[in-house]
C-alpha cells in the first residue's frame, strides 16, 4: 500500500489500522487572518483495515482545491472509490479548498491504494514521504490545556490534538469499524500566540447529541462551520461538526470540554 500511495504509513497501536497521512503542506491558506496549518485542518488521509474473512475497508478524507475537486471526483468514479461526502471544514478561507471524504470494499489493499493514488495525481498533492523532523514546542499552556479537557494531548507537528472515540461500536454492514479509521471526534489547537489558539476539528455524533454540542460551542463562542455525514451506512448513525474560534486556549478548551462531555465518548488513548 505505501508504495503504490507513494508514501508509508503507521499502523495504529491497537495495530487495527493503517493510515497514511496527506497533508496540503502546498498550500497557503488563510481564514480570518490566521494562517492554518496542514495539521489544524489540511490532513488528507487514507486508512484502511483488514477483516478475519479477508475483506479490506478503506476510508478516508481527501483536501482538494476548487479547481482540482471535479478532477478529483472524475479520478474516484473511474476507478471504483465511493464519495460519501463533499463539504468545507473552514469559514471565510483562502484559496477555496474543499474535503472529500472516500470509501471502499474489497479484497485487494494494493489495488484499493492504487485508485486513490489515481485521484491523488490529479492534485498537486505533496506525495513525498512526510518529514520526521521532531514536532516544534507549542507556544501553549498544555498542562492547563489538558486539566480543561480531562486528558492527556499530544503534539502532533506543532498542533496540540485530543481525541475522543465512540464509546459503543460503529458499525458498517455488520462490520466494526476501528476508531483509527476516523469515526471520532477530533480537537485541534494550532498557537496563534499570547496564549490563544485556533481551533478547529470535528465532532462525531449520534442525532440526539447535536443540539446540545451547538448549545455547548456556541455558549463559548465557538463558531460552527459544518454539519453533515461522513459516511453513508455506518450504524449507530453519526453526524459531523466542524468548528472554529481564536481566541484564549484554556477558555477554548474549558468550552470543548462541555461539548465532549454531551457526548457518548471516552478518550482515544
Amino acid at each position: 500500500m505505501a508504495r503504490a500511495l507513494g508514501r508509508p504509513g503507521k499502523l495504529s497501536a491497537d495495530k487495527k489500522v493503517y493510515r497514511v497521512p496527506f497533508p496540503r503542506s502546498d498550500l497557503k491558506v488563510t481564514s480570518y487572518g490566521v494562517d492554518v496549518k496542514p495539521g489544524l485542518a489540511l490532513g488528507g488521509y487514507t486508512a484502511f483495515t483488514r477483516y478475519p474473512d479477508g475483506d479490506v475497508m478503506m476510508m478516508g478524507d481527501l483536501v482538494v482545491t476548487e479547481p482540482e475537486l471535479q478532477k478529483v471526483t472524475d479520478a474516484l468514479q473511474a476507478h471504483g472509490i465511493q464519495q460519501t461526502a463533499i463539504h468545507k471544514h473552514l469559514l471565510s478561507h483562502r484559496p477555496e479548498v474543499w474535503w472529500t471524504h472516500i470509501h471502499a470494499m474489497g479484497r485487494d489493499a494494493t489495488a484499493i491504494a492504487r485508485s486513490v493514488r489515481a485521484a491523488l495525481d490529479v492534485t498537486a498533492t505533496p506525495i513525498a514521504p512526510a518529514s520526521t523532523t521532531p514536532a516544534p514546542s507549542l507556544d501553549l499552556d498544555t498542562a492547563a490545556l489538558d486539566q480543561a479537557m480531562g486528558t492527556k494531548g499530544t503534539n502532533d507537528g506543532g498542533i496540540y490534538k485530543f481525541t475522543f472515540k465512540r464509546t459503543e461500536p460503529v458499525t458498517e454492514d455488520g462490520r466494526v469499524i476501528p476508531p483509527g479509521m476516523g469515526v471520532t471526534t477530533a480537537l485541534n489547537f494550532q498557537p496563534t500566540g499570547g496564549g490563544k489558539a485556533a481551533v478547529n476539528g470535528d465532532f462525531a455524533m449520534t442525532a440526539g447529541e447535536i443540539q446540545r454540542v451547538i448549545k455547548a460551542l456556541r455558549g463559548g463562542g465557538i463558531d460552527v462551520v459544518e454539519l453533515h455525514n461522513h459516511t453513508l451506512r455506518e450504524r449507530p448513525r453519526l453526524f459531523y461538526m466542524h468548528f472554529w474560534a481564536d481566541d484564549d486556549a484554556v477558555k477554548l478548551a474549558r468550552t470543548l470540554h462541555e461539548a465532549v462531555a454531551e457526548q457518548a465518548v471516552t478518550p482515544a488513548s
